[in-house]
């Protein structure tokens, strides 16, 4: 009888590597990467993730790298008009990020050199352009884009009180009686502060837009 042949372990790539960083990173934070650990997730030896990747910081800049890739760039190329572009896309960034949270010290460091953060800068700024804002005017939406939906991935308004109501004694903060209950309802709050602010945002620049055409 001939023995079975044991199972083959799937072939490390660069792929794979990226995929088990992310999930090491999604469970336990940015501390917990270390190219030892890495290789232990992976069944492999340390020095072969180094065919890949010559560093920890390479591994992170991949990862936040594939997170940006996961980012729906469509709404730039199928006709939408700018303001709708920039809201659906402001709403698939966040998403990532929210799905993705412990990487984006990693994203916030800004695109360097990483293709698809670069991919994701030159469609928002493109698209402004395409529509008419002038180059200086288009980077400023970029840039504050970002820093609002950056802002809004690195943490939690609600879920920052602490559910004791003791802790917000009325003698001493007379307005936030109903605070400990904010964190129950963390993600409904979080997410409808986001849209209140997105739309905010979006109603300014439409309001500029406009004016700037009249004075054409």
């Amino acid at each position: 009888m001939c023995a079975m042949a044991r199972p083959r372990k799937p072939l490390l790539s660069t792929d794979r590597i990226v995929e088990t960083a992310r999930e090491l990173v999604d469970r336990e934070g940015l501390a917990a990467v270390s190219t030892r650990r890495l290789a232990a997730e992976l069944g492999v030896s340390g020095p072969s993730l180094y065919n890949h990747f010559r560093t920890k910081d390479e591994i992170l800049e991949a990862v936040a790298d594939s997170v940006s890739g996961l980012v729906d760039l469509s709404m730039f190329e199928d006709g939408r008009d700018w303001r709708t572009a920039l809201r659906d896309w402001a709403v698939s960034y966040r998403a990532a990020l929210r799905d993705h949270p412990n990487i984006v010290p990693v994203l916030a460091r800004g695109p360097g050199r990483r293709p698809a953060a670069l991919r994701l800068a030159d469609a928002v700024y493109g698209a402004m352009v395409g529509a008419g804002w002038p180059p200086a005017q288009a980077t400023s939406i970029g840039a504050l884009m970002r820093y609002f939906i950056m802002g809004s991935a690195l943490g939690s308004f609600a879920g920052g009180f602490v559910d004791d109501a003791s802790a917000y004694d009325p003698a001493d903060y007379p307005h936030l009686g109903q605070a400990h209950l904010l964190a129950e309802q963390q993600e409904k709050i979080d997410e409808r502060a986001f849209e209140t602010g997105l739309a905010a945002l979006l109603d300014g620049l439409t309001q500029q837009y406009e004016q700037a055409r009249q004075s054409v």
